[in-house]
């Protein structure tokens, strides 16, 4: 196994922004390590101060839709604009084999290669929704590091849009036009959650049909109560082909963070992440200590015996483990 560095050489690491030390302590936190997992608690805790400055945006939409073609041309644009760009993009695992294909990276091939981006393929693994199990401190570590616009990427498999709504300032939700009934099979839940729609593809023969979408999608948005906070999400459209749209997006996304700062609500979003993340992360320990307890193993096995055979209710099993 590869030797880990001490606690300071990966806070050193990552405050200088050193990027193969960024990646060395991303991978020490996402070990299930007990002795990793301690010393990650100390690289978090030590570079924390240094955390919080960024403009944090989850990307999501149906697969298809061009997520990872759009981010391309979008950290393109902001990395002109003079921003450094973090891209943390979870990848789908394999419940068959536990496999990733982490190819994020052939398919933003030029932002890959841009000195001013970092990007960060991870296996979703078994976290629910598609999220992967530390992107929370992935992104602490790289706001640490210096990258002052921090993109998450979701596999768009459904509940992970309201785990990434949960983590980030501003939600973006793509669209494609086109694609039949599109208010028909968009579900509500997701589109109240996003803080912008944007209408991809909307280039050469797709711009009309880009148009249309957009006014049905705003027309179906003023039916939903209001957010609030006095910010109506817009509907856009844009072409990462042509770069059309892009800066609208940017601009979108700056007023809502400005909004944000004057009334308030930026603040409260972010305690209120604190919050969940407080949360999230009691259960996994709570559930983690259940099992780890001597003879719990055996007593799993028994329980699961007994309701295969229908000795017991699944109900009745754990109670008695619980008991």
């Amino acid at each position: 196994m590869r030797p880990r560095f001490s606690s300071q050489q990966y806070i050193d690491g990552v405050l200088s922004g050193d990027r193969l030390l960024l990646s060395r302590a991303i991978t020490l936190i996402e070990s299930r390590l007990d002795t990793d997992q301690v010393l990650a608690q100390e690289v978090l805790a030590a570079v924390a101060p240094h955390t919080g400055r960024s403009v944090r945006v989850g990307i999501t939409g149906v697969p298809g839709v061009g997520k990872s073609t759009f981010i391309e041309s979008f950290g393109l644009y902001l990395i002109e604009k003079g921003h450094r760009l973090a891209v943390l993009a979870v990848d789908p695992t394999s419940q068959r084999s536990g496999g990733s294909l982490l190819g994020d990276k052939t398919r933003m091939e030029q932002l890959s290669m841009n000195p001013q981006a970092y990007i960060r393929p991870t296996p979703a693994g078994d976290s629910l929704g598609g999220v992967a199990h530390r992107t929370r401190e992935t992104m602490l570590l790289c706001e640490a590091a210096g990258f002052d616009v921090i993109l998450i990427e979701t596999v768009g498999v459904g509940q992970s849009e309201t785990l990434v709504h949960g983590m980030v300032d501003f939600f973006l939700l793509l669209m494609l036009a086109g694609a039949g009934d599109e208010l028909q099979g968009m579900k509500r839940g997701i589109m109240e959650l996003a803080d912008a729609l944007a209408i991809t593809k909307a280039d050469s023969d797709n711009q009309q049909a880009a148009n249309r979408a957009r006014a049905e999608y705003q027309n179906a948005l003023h039916l939903f109560p209001p957010t609030g906070t006095g910010w109506f999400p817009p509907v856009l459209t844009c072409s990462a082909l042509t770069g059309e749209g892009i800066g609208e997006v940017w601009a979108t996304i700056q007023a809502h963070q400005q909004k944000g700062e004057q009334q308030g609500f930026r603040a409260q979003r972010r305690q209120e992440q604190q919050i969940t993340w407080f949360r999230t992360y009691l259960r996994q320990r709570l559930e983690h200590h259940f099992f780890v307890q001597p003879g719990m193993s055996e007593r799993l096995q028994q329980a699961e015996q007994a309701v295969k055979t229908g000795d017991l209710l699944p109900v009745q099993a754990v109670e008695r483990l619980l008991g």
